[in-house]
C-alpha cells in the first residue's frame, strides 16, 4: 500500500531491493526518489543512512533535483566497511507551506491577523523539536515576533523569513505525516574493490632461459619475485598470476596453440592437473608451496597485493578425472567432452558440468579459494565466469565474503551485457569490460557514460589495456603512441586498470593477419624479457605508466567512478572529460586525450563549468567570467583556462614533450602563488 505521503523509485536500488548497492569507504553516491502529495501543500524529504552496527543513523536533507518534476536527490558518502541500509523519508512541511501563502496574504492584506498567529503556533512546535538552546531560541523569538501587533504585519512576517530562521529549519525542519521508504541494502566493502593497477605476469617466464641447442629452463616463483621490485616500482597495486598449478600433458597444446606439443613443450597454464596434482598444487617447475608463500611475502614488502587467477576446469590428467568422474559431462560415446567454442578447439582442457554434484563442486571450490586465502591471497580473477550457472558464483561468493569481507573477485567475462552485469550484482567485486574494443570518441563516450551512469551502483569495470588473448588492431597498427593513448585513457576513466607484461615494451606482433593473439604467445611457450635492454632502448613507457600510477595516488577524483563527466569538443579525435571530488578536500582534474595515433589534432574543448563547482574556483570563474589556472601533470605546464579553450595534440611521445594528452589539475587562485604567466591554451 502506498504511503500517506507518496515516496516512489528510490534509486539506486538493485534487484527490486533484494541485492545490495555497492560502495567503498568515502565514495559519495546520490541517493534519489519521486516524492509529492495531494494539493498544493509544501513537502519534504531525507536519506536516513544507517551504519553497519544498525544503531548510527545519519539524517540527510534531500532537495528537488529539478523544479517541478517531484524528484528528490541527496548525496550520501558512508564511511566505513560493512552492510549498511538507506532508505527515504518523505514528510509534509507546514512551516514551509505557511511562509509561501503568509507571503501571499500580507503582501494581499488577505485574512493577515490570523495568518500570523497561526505561524506563531508553527514556529513554536518548531522550536520545541531543536534541541539546541540558540536554535530553539531564534524560533521562539520568530514566533514572538508574529505575536507582536505593535509591529506592522510586514515586520512580524519579516521576523519569520529571515535567513537565520530559514538556516535553523534547513536543519530542524518541523516534519508532519512521516512516511518512509521500506530499508534498501548497501554494501560497503574494502578500496581494493574499487581501486587498482594491475599488472599480470607469467611466472615461469620470468628468469626463463631458452637454449638453441638445449631444452628450455622455466623460471620459477623464486626468479619472479625477482621482478616485483620493478612493477612496484611503476606503482602498480595487485600483481596478477595466471595458474600457477601443473599443466596436464594429455593433449598439450604446443607453441602458438598448435596441437602438436614437442616434450619441451611447457603447455597452456590453463589445462590445470597431472599426476603432480590439481588446483592446491603448484607446478614443479615453479617451485614449491614455500616458494609461492616467499612470492606472497616478497610481494606484500613491496606494497602489492597477489591476485590469483582460479580456473575452474581441468586438464584430461586432472585427478578429479578419476576421483570425481561425476563432474564432468560425457559424450554419447562415454568420452568425456571437453571444452569448444566452435571452430575453436581446447581438447587440453575438460569443462565441469554442475548438473550431478552441484553441492559437492560448492564444497570443493571453497575449500580450494580458503587454501590459497590461507596462503595470502586475498584477491581471484575468476577465468570464464560466464561458462558456469550464475547461482554457482552467487553461493561461492556469498559463503566465502561471509566470513572474509576483504576478499575480491575479478569476472573475466567478456560476454552478452545481461550475464556481465548479473554477475556483477550476485556479488563479484570488478568486472572486465569491452573497453579494449572501444577506440571511438563516440563508442567511448557511450560506454563509459554507461559504466559511470547507474551499472556503478554495482558493476565495477577493470579497464585492461592488454591481455595474454586480446592484442587489439588499435595496438598493431598504432605504434608507441597508440600504448600511451590507451594508458592514459584506462588509468584515468576508471579507478581501477591493468595491463598485461610486454604492454610497456609495446609489443605489438600479432600472430597473424586479423588476429588478436599475440605472436609467440606467452600462453603456450616461455617468454623471458630483458627489461633493462628494453628501457635502455627507448621502446618502453615505464615513464608515462609510473606517472599514470602517481598521479592516480595523488588525486582522490581518479580513485572514483561514478563521478565522470565527459564535456564537448569539435574534433571526433579529441576526447574531453573531468572527474572530480569534493570532500574530504576538493580534487578537480580534466582529462583532454588525441585518440589517433598517427595524427595531430586541433579542437576546441567546451567545458560544463557546472562540472567544476565546489573546486575552489571564484564566482567568477565559475561563471566563465575569468580564466582559472590548470597545472599540466604530465609535462609541468601551467595554462589559464575559460569555458572554451584550444588545444593542439600530437601523437607524440609524452617525455619527449610532444604529449597525446593533458591530464590538467584546476589549481585554485590561493594554491597558484606568484603571479600567472601569460600562455593560454
Amino acid at each position: 500500500m502506498i504511503g500517506r505521503i507518496p515516496v516512489l523509485d528510490v534509486q539506486p536500488r538493485i534487484d527490486c531491493g533484494r541485492r545490495p548497492v555497492k560502495a567503498v569507504p568515502g565514495e559519495t553516491f546520490q541517493v534519489s526518489a519521486t516524492v509529492f502529495r495531494e494539493g498544493a501543500e509544501a513537502v519534504g524529504a531525507n536519506v536516513v543512512l544507517r551504519d553497519a552496527s544498525g544503531r548510527s543513523a545519519r539524517w540527510l536533507p534531500m532537495h528537488e533535483l529539478s523544479p517541478g518534476t517531484d524528484r528528490w536527490g541527496a548525496d550520501v558518502t558512508p564511511d566505513a566497511e560493512g552492510r549498511w541500509s538507506y532508505h527515504v523519508e518523505a514528510w509534509a512541511d507546514p512551516v514551509r507551506t505557511w511562509r509561501r501563502n503568509a507571503r501571499i496574504k500580507v503582501e494581499a492584506d488577505t485574512d493577515v491577523e490570523l495568518t500570523l498567529i497561526e505561524g506563531a503556533r508553527l514556529f513554536a512546535r518548531a522550536a520545541a523539536e531543536v534541541t539546541k538552546a540558540e536554535g530553539r531560541q531564534t524560533l521562539l523569538r520568530a514566533a514572538g515576533a508574529l505575536t507582536d501587533e505593535a509591529l506592522p504585519p510586514a515586520d512580524r512576517l519579516a521576523a519569520a523569513l529571515a535567513p537565520e530562521v530559514t538556516a535553523i529549519l534547513a536543519r530542524h525542519p518541523l516534519r508532519e505525516l512521516v512516511t518512509s521508504s521500506r530499508p534498501l541494502p548497501l554494501l560497503v566493502e574494502r578500496e581494493r574493490a574499487l581501486v587498482g593497477a594491475w599488472y599480470e605476469m607469467f611466472p615461469r617466464s620470468e628468469g626463463a632461459v631458452l637454449h638453441p641447442d638445449a631444452p628450455p629452463v622455466s623460471g620459477t616463483l623464486r626468479t619472479a619475485a625477482e621482478r616485483l621490485p620493478g612493477i612496484a616500482a611503476m606503482g602498480f597495486d595487485v600483481v596478477y598470476l595466471p595458474p600457477v598449478h601443473p599443466v596436464g600433458d594429455s593433449f598439450r597444446k604446443g607453441p602458438g596453440g598448435s596441437l602438436a606439443a614437442g616434450p619441451d613443450d611447457v603447455g597452456c597454464p590453463w589445462a590445470i592437473g597431472s599426476a603432480d596434482g590439481g588446483h592446491d598444487a603448484i607446478h614443479p617447475d615453479l617451485g614449491t608451496l614455500e616458494d609461492f608463500d616467499a612470492f606472497v611475502a616478497a610481494a606484500g614488502a613491496h606494497g602489492l597485493e597477489v591476485a590469483l587467477d582460479f580456473a575452474l576446469q581441468c586438464s584430461p590428467d586432472h585427478p578429479w578425472v578419476k576421483e570425481h568422474p561425476e563432474w564432468f559431462h560425457k559424450r554419447a560415446d562415454g568420452s568425456i567432452a571437453y571444452a569448444e567454442n566452435p571452430p575453436k578447439k581446447y581438447q587440453d582442457i575438460y569443462p565441469i558440468s554442475f548438473e550431478n554434484d552441484f553441492n559437492g563442486l560448492v564444497a570443493e571450490t571453497l575449500r580450494l579459494l580458503r587454501f590459497w586465502m590461507a596462503r595470502g591471497v586475498r584477491v581471484f580473477r575468476v577465468d570464464n565466469p560466464h561458462t558456469k550457472p550464475v547461482v554457482f558464483w552467487e553461493k561461492v561468493i556469498a559463503e566465502i565474503n561471509r566470513a572474509d569481507p576483504d576478499v575480491v573477485f575479478l569476472a573475466e567475462a567478456f560476454t552478452r551485457p545481461a550475464m556481465m552485469h548479473t554477475l556483477a550484482q550476485i556479488g563479484f567485486q570488478q568486472s572486465y569490460t569491452y573497453f579494449t574494443w572501444r577506440t571511438g570518441k563516440d563508442e567511448l563516450t557511450e560506454y563509459l557514460t554507461e559504466l559511470s551512469g547507474p551499472a556503478a551502483a554495482y558493476m565495477r569495470p577493470n579497464l585492461f589495456v592488454n591481455t595474454p588473448d586480446i592484442l587489439h588492431a588499435y595496438l598493431q597498427d598504432g605504434g608507441r603512441a597508440a600504448f600511451e593513448i590507451r594508458a592514459v585513457l584506462a588509468a584515468t576513466l576508471s579507478p581501477s586498470w591493468g595491463m598485461y607484461a610486454g604492454y610497456e615494451l609495446c609489443e605489438s606482433t600479432a600472430a597473424e593477419p586479423g588476429s588478436e593473439e599475440y605472436a609467440d604467445s606467452e600462453k603456450y611457450q616461455l617468454r623471458p624479457r630483458d627489461w633493462a635492454a628494453a628501457e635502455r632502448s627507448g621502446r618502453s613507457i615505464v615513464p608515462l605508466v609510473t606517472a599514470l600510477n602517481d598521479l592516480r595516488r595523488r588525486h582522490p577524483a581518479l580513485r572514483r567512478l561514478r563521478n565522470l563527466r565527459f564535456h564537448r569538443t569539435n574534433n571526433e579525435h579529441i576526447l574531453a572529460y573531468s572527474k572530480r571530488v569534493t570532500t574530504p578536500q576538493a580534487d578537480c582534474v580534466l582529462m583532454v586525450v588525441n585518440i589517433d595515433p598517427h595524427h595531430t589534432h586541433e579542437a576546441t574543448v567546451s567545458l560544463n563549468l557546472a562540472e567544476l563547482e565546489g573546486c575552489g574556483l571564484s564566482p567568477a570563474q565559475e561563471s566563465g567570467a575569468e580564466p582559472f589556472p590548470v597545472r599540466d601533470e604530465l609535462t609541468g605546464e601551467t595554462y589559464y583556462w575559460g569555458r572554451d579553450n584550444y588545444v593542439r595534440l600530437e601523437p607524440g611521445r609524452v617525455d619527449a614533450g610532444a604529449p597525446s594528452a593533458h591530464i590538467l589539475a584546476l589549481r585554485p587562485s590561493s594554491q597558484t602563488g606568484g603571479s600567472p604567466n601569460d600562455e593560454r591554451q
